[in-house]
């Protein structure tokens, strides 16, 4: 197939004018349903990090519940329970407990 693509586009088949067009038209597809939407969807998990603050209760990707009591540079200490503490990386904080609420999660406080 990739062999017929590229002799299309070189003007082997035919109408190379076609084949680059039809080229284009599947880049332009594969951006507008794949690439597009996870750039969009990065950039909003990327700006609730950074709004990530002291006292903010949420929840990591391993689901672990707890709140957030100091944030370094890319690590952040969460206490899970009273006076358990432990350090993650930042990157690994999923979602607030204001997003697991409005989701209709179970969580029990």
């Amino acid at each position: 197939m990739l062999n017929t693509i590229l002799l299309q586009a070189s003007g082997a088949g035919g109408g190379s004018l076609s084949g680059l067009i039809m080229i284009a038209l599947v880049f332009a597809i594969v951006w507008f349903l794949i690439v597009f939407p996870q750039q969009k969807k990065q950039k909003k998990i990327n700006a609730f990090r950074d709004s990530l603050k002291n006292g903010d209760k949420v929840m990591t990707a391993g689901g672990i519940y707890g709140t957030i009591r100091q944030i370094k540079d890319n690590a952040v200490i969460l206490e899970i329970a009273d006076g358990v503490r432990i350090k993650i990386d930042k990157n690994s904080i999923y979602q607030s407990m204001q997003d697991v609420a409005e989701t209709g999660a179970d969580v029990k406080k």
